[in-house]
């Protein structure tokens, strides 16, 4: 047991709430760590028939823990204010002596009343069991788990194909078929902590507040903890159950990541504690006894809020790339299987102006326009965007061409034309020209007299 060595008292009891909680017990919380009575840790467990029994644990950090210690834990059991069961556990780093076990034995193993041993091997194996690895001290977060990468029945690059079809004019196979879509996935570490913060705000007046309200937190798991991205939060929501095993789950990416967990799983319910509880902070206002108006802020404790389950996964975050022309195209998004939250698609933003909307592919030069950035090719009668034509001006309306061999050829069209052809190059201008023709017309009949 040298790699726990270095932990204090009240880090063993944190590794302990890590153990707990991974198999299975329900509400595990550590107690006030002053007067604890012998309860570091309670907890409880779903019985067979249906009932909850409490379990008040012990946490011992030393070499040997002898008889006095099993027996200060048996009175704290037998005293322990619970509505149903309770049975006790003590957990230590080191080992028990012959008469600490013997006393144990005596008052019975894992029934009510009784209190059950853990020594140093045993946290050994329960770690290994419930995939868990001890490491400087502290319990690492060990995830063997991921939401699907892919779509069950499609390849990673699907998803960019279907956003890349809803552009105007972008003939995907042949624009593709040179550079081809690059995905990359990039497996996010993510704990959801689920929680339930209940708490009663009185005054003289009686109760003015109350809070009762189950909680998902989702974190992200990298680093100092934070909120996890919109999109994963959404997916988590949606589709926690599809999940696969890491083993081979990102075959067929062309870049795989896995991130690693930087925290414990007790540093991220305690961060999220902290969080809830900074949330159902509100000031609320109330007439006393004398009928004067008071405002009072209610603000939960830590032990308001109970931590139900820590529950890690990584969620995939796949990037899709490609190049048109000379633009290059991100469509990124976190998955869940067939269903993904679109966090970056370059499909549905003009390059000139980031707008979103209808898009037209311009094949001259690779760019996705809105139509404020669309135009039509004289020649061909084909988009292309401003950005890349050669321009001149016909019958003094502008016209786009894709290169400066389009434009010789339509003015030798141009030249060519008989002078109707020419100011059909642009209707508008004749149209006004007709206009002012009629207005003039009309005012020199009425200055000659002429109606």
């Amino acid at each position: 047991m040298a790699i726990l060595d270095d932990l204090s008292g009240y880090d063993f009891e944190d590794v302990m709430v890590d153990v707990f909680r991974r198999l299975g017990y329900e509400n595990v919380r550590q107690s006030a760590r002053t007067a604890d009575e012998g309860r570091d840790v309670l907890m409880e467990e779903l019985l067979e028939d249906g009932t909850r029994r409490a379990v008040v644990v012990e946490c011992k950090h030393t070499d040997t823990v002898s008889r006095p210690v099993v027996q200060k834990l048996h009175s704290a059991v037998a005293t322990y204010d619970y509505d149903g069961p309770v049975r006790g556990i003590v957990a230590t780093s080191g080992r028990f002596t012959g008469p600490a076990r013997e006393y144990a034995e005596r008052v019975g193993t894992h029934c009510d009343g009784g209190v059950d041993l853990l020594d140093g091997r045993d946290l050994r194996d329960l770690s290994e069991e419930i995939g868990l690895d001890l490491y400087n001290g502290r319990i690492e977060v060990l995830c063997t788990e991921t939401l699907e990468p892919t779509h069950p029945l499609e390849g990673p690059e699907a998803p960019l194909l279907e956003a890349a079809d809803a552009v105007d004019h972008l003939p995907l196979e042949t624009e593709l078929s040179s550079s081809g879509v690059e995905t990359a996935c990039a497996l996010e570490p993510t704990v959801t902590v689920t929680a339930r913060t209940r708490a009663t705000f009185e005054t003289s007046v009686g109760v003015i507040h109350r809070v009762d309200e189950r909680d998902a937190v989702v974190i992200d798991g990298t680093g100092v903890p934070s909120m996890a991205p919109d999109s994963a939060r959404r997916l988590l929501g949606a589709d926690r159950h599809r999940r696969v095993d890491l083993e081979g789950a990102t075959d067929g990416f062309d870049e795989r990541t896995r991130g690693r967990f930087g925290r414990t799983e007790s540093e991220y319910a305690d961060w999220a504690v902290e969080r809830l509880r900074r949330h159902h902070t509100t000031t609320v206002g109330y007439t006393g006894d004398n009928n004067v108006d008071y405002e009072k802020t209610c603000a939960p404790t830590s032990s308001d809020v109970m931590v139900e389950a820590v529950d890690a996964v990584y969620v995939p975050h796949v990037t899709a790339t490609c190049r048109l022309g000379s633009y290059r195209y991100v469509y990124a998004y976190h998955a869940g299987g067939p269903t993904i939250e679109v966090s970056r698609n370059d499909f549905d933003a003009c390059v000139h102006c980031a707008g979103a909307g209808e898009k037209t592919y311009c094949p001259n030069c690779g760019s996705i326009n809105c139509p404020d950035h669309t135009r039509t090719e004289r020649l061909e009668g084909t988009p292309v965007c401003p950005g890349c034509a050669v321009t001149e001006r016909f019958a003094l309306k502008r016209k786009y061409f894709y290169d400066e061999a389009n434009l010789e050829d339509f003015r030798e069209r141009y030249a060519s034309m008989a002078i109707h052809e020419k100011a059909m190059e642009n209707p508008a201008g004749v149209a006004v020209g007709v206009v002012l023709v009629l207005a003039l017309t009309l005012a020199l009949a009425s200055g000659l007299g002429v109606w």
